[in-house]
């Protein structure tokens, strides 16, 4: 029986030089559709294209946003005159008095708190969108840890559409508040991402008009993360960094970059010159850090208990996938302690004025024990990706910093406070 909702799905799709879908552990391949599990292994499912010819003139003519590399995702080609939040195109920021000190001498900070709702999840939601669009979806979703929460309810008030988020109800107020001013469906539930993420696969299964971003339609939502690598190739004039150190959540933002690099390589936009990738753990949710020191190829779930709430999913769904990226680039997986993570904070703020969120921390503060440990090279072109903004994790270091002195209003009075700094 075909129910109303499947008789309003488009029976062709625009979704650019995508082509398939296909399973990442056996290969099988589908039409394009709202899947994400294999049916052959139950492995799970990406995006295959057929790519056109595309020319560096090609994407810098194109719109400052993700949309100048449209032609690599699966969106349609007039997906910017779609209402959307235009995300992408964040800085790169030359960061020598971080490098000088961690000790790298060439060191770059990618930081994306610059998006519309200040995190790299803007990117992802975006890609979402535009293919739920085609799919004929009406209401965009999420189970989140408070990033893609403010992501998915600013890009569906952007675009007119319905949304229903899902969150710990133990998440941090500010990304409660920045989710709820748009007045979507913010419900918090009892428990962990982990179970907030079950129970979102269920009520997928129950509302056939609900894209899920990270569930039904997370083939598509995970090729947004490529935007990260094709940006800093092209803000490093169209070459490949030695190295970049990337924060692990679910996995799917590093093995996204690590596809970047290599689509950019195989097209010809840059030489495909060798580059290590380098996963960043927070010590109380590392399942993928202690699988790679292990030598391990299972990922055991975990129960997270972190400050790092951004990266706090026990089971990572792509951690094997970041397991293969690191081993096949040299690169290495390596986490840090709460305590870490502040002091990473504080470090990236003072050193170069980007206040980033605890996630940044973790990245900030796994690149400096790397360094430490002989795995990250101090004499290679490095980037840092910063993910998210540190206004949205104030209570991280709300008890560590503030005023250096309360003094009355006089000169004297301050000139005193400075002379005890």
């Amino acid at each position: 029986m075909t129910s109303a909702v499947d008789a309003q799905r488009p029976t062709t799709l625009d979704l650019g030089s995508a082509r398939a879908l296909s399973c990442r552990e056996c290969g099988h391949q589908i039409p394009l559709a709202a899947e994400f599990a294999c049916a052959e292994c139950f492995g799970p499912l990406e995006v295959s294209y057929e790519f056109g010819k595309i020319t560096r003139a090609d994407i810098e003519a194109g719109p400052k946003s993700i949309w100048r590399y449209r032609g690599l995702l699966p969106v349609p080609a007039d997906v910017d005159t779609h209402p959307n939040t235009d995300p992408g195109m964040t800085r790169l920021v030359k960061a020598d008095r971080l490098g000088a000190a961690l000790g790298v001498k060439n060191l770059w900070v990618k930081d994306d708190t610059g998006n519309p709702t200040h995190s790299f999840k803007d990117r992802v939601v975006a890609v979402a969108l535009a293919a739920a669009r085609q799919l004929g979806f009406s209401v965009l979703a999420c189970p989140s840890t408070g990033n893609l929460a403010n992501a998915v309810a600013a890009a569906a008030a952007r675009a007119g559409w319905d949304s229903v988020v899902l969150i710990p109800s133990s998440l941090e107020r500010a990304k409660i508040l920045t989710t709820a001013v748009y007045d979507g469906a913010l419900i918090a539930v009892d428990g962990n991402y982990d179970d907030v993420n079950r129970l979102a696969t269920e009520l997928a299964a129950e509302h056939e008009d609900w894209a899920f971003v990270n569930v039904n339609v997370r083939p598509y939502y995970a090729e947004g993360s490529k935007t990260l690598g094709y940006e800093v190739a092209e803000q490093l004039g169209w070459r490949l960094p030695g190295q970049v150190v990337i924060p692990v959540a679910s996995g799917s933002q590093l093995t996204k970059v690590d596809k970047a690099f290599r689509e950019f390589g195989d097209l010809g936009l840059v030489e495909p010159t060798p580059y290590r990738i380098f996963g960043a753990q927070a010590t109380g949710c590392s399942p993928v850090s202690t699988a790679y020191k292990a030598g391990s190829d299972v990922i055991r779930p975990v129960k997270p208990d972190t400050i790092a709430r951004s990266l706090a999913i026990g089971a990572p769904a792509d951690g094997p996938y970041v397991l293969d990226s690191v081993r096949r680039t040299n690169g290495a997986v390596e986490d840090v302690t709460d305590e870490e993570v502040v002091e990473g904070i504080r470090l990236l703020a003072r050193t170069e004025g980007i206040f980033a969120e605890t996630a940044g921390g973790v990245t900030v503060a796994t690149a400096k024990k790397l360094v430490e440990n002989g795995k990250l090279d101090p004499d290679a072109e490095t980037v840092l990706l910063i993910t998210g903004d540190g206004l949205k994790t104030l209570d991280a270091v709300q008890d560590k910093i503030g005023p250096l002195a309360t003094v009355p209003p006089s000169a004297a009075a301050v000139r005193e406070a400075l002379s005890r700094r």
